[in-house]
């Protein structure tokens, strides 16, 4: 009787993973990136982040006693939103647009369309771009880094600081490497300006890496979409004969932050391993045209916005089918 095979009700296969571990493990992935951002542009920094993450807590808090349902914010998602939101914002932006970011991620991004899991894009993102569509002057405004009264790597940046346009729009608008206003180390390490999160290439890796060696997120989507975009880059440049500094393009901008951390969102992007691919695959074909085409010289965020849309349809044509099913009879 010992050898008997007892079965029980599904699931069979039970995962210690939780909602709150999964998310407090990205929000950790993030510090280095976050810590990098203060670093560059000092308290201004500090307080945006704060400012988003304490509206979007305090946004999901009031929906959801105001709704009656049970209070969740205490499992990391609503302060995740936050500090990506954050991370995409330039620490020169009015705090009041910053509050607004996050009453419209959790509000209109997550809430209204069921809470988390029911969300058809990511929060964050979609309340970057809804920033971006209202206050584009004040979102695309950007600071210099100068030299001097170093907080670390001989860089601050001041309110004070000289407006620049991105490292990303200079690669953009150059046609030799000498035309480009920061080097590729700047970029690298994050000595450079930017919105807060996406100035430090290194620190965005190391989050990245964290995440892949604790199996909270696959490497399909992140590793594809910049390989992807790598393709994408090296073919326009030969076609066209632009000067595109390839390493510049994926080091500069929202690419690395988005790949990691905002494409590879558990409610917005495929579970099936084709729809990963045929998912990062499109985001990277999608952020060339928008960078190489388009007016601007990010697009990531639109970019991982019009992926999520798919989403349904990618799944729907690579989920496996049931064993048996639809089979061809035996003639």
């Amino acid at each position: 009787m010992d050898k008997l095979l007892n079965v029980s009700s599904s699931p069979h296969v039970r995962d210690k993973s939780s909602t709150k571990s999964i998310m407090r493990d990205v929000v950790i992935a993030l510090i280095p990136t976050t810590l990098v951002g203060i670093g560059n542009f000092g308290v201004r920094a500090l307080l945006v982040i704060l400012t988003t993450c304490a509206s979007a807590l305090l946004a999901e808090y009031v929906w959801q006693k105001c709704m009656k349902q049970p209070i969740t914010t205490n499992d990391f998602s609503a302060l995740l939103t936050g500090l990506l939101l954050a991370l995409n914002l330039p620490a020169t932006l009015p705090l009041w647009m910053c509050v607004l970011g996050g009453v419209f991620a959790i509000i209109i991004v997550k809430q209204l369309f069921g809470g988390l899991g029911q969300n058809f894009m990511n929060p964050a993102l979609g309340a970057r771009c809804f920033l971006m569509l209202s206050f584009s002057s004040a979102m695309t405004n950007s600071f210099a880094i100068e030299k001097g009264n170093a907080i670390w790597g001989g860089y601050q940046a001041t309110l004070d600081a000289v407006s620049s346009a991105t490292p990303l729009m200079q690669v953009k608008e150059a046609t030799r490497l000498g035309d480009l206003g920061t080097t590729l180390k700047d970029m690298f390490l994050g000595t450079t300006w930017g919105t807060i999160g996406e100035t430090s290439a290194l620190a965005i890796l190391i989050g990245g890496i964290y995440l892949i060696a604790k199996k909270i997120i696959d490497w399909k989507i992140p590793v594809l979409y910049i390989l992807t975009f790598v393709v994408f880059n090296l073919l326009y440049s030969c076609v066209t004969g632009a000067y595109v500094p390839v390493f510049y393009e994926v080091c500069g901008g929202g690419l690395l932050l988005g790949a990691f951390f905002m494409a590879t969102d558990y409610v917005t992007s495929p579970i099936t391993d084709k729809g990963k691919i045929i998912f990062a695959v499109l985001l990277g074909l999608l952020t060339g045209l928008f960078r190489f085409f388009g007016e601007s010289a990010e697009g990531v965020s639109f970019a991982i916005i019009i992926g999520n849309l798919f989403v349904p349809l990618i799944e729907m044509v690579t989920i496996p089918k049931a064993f048996g099913k639809e089979g061809k009879a035996h003639e």
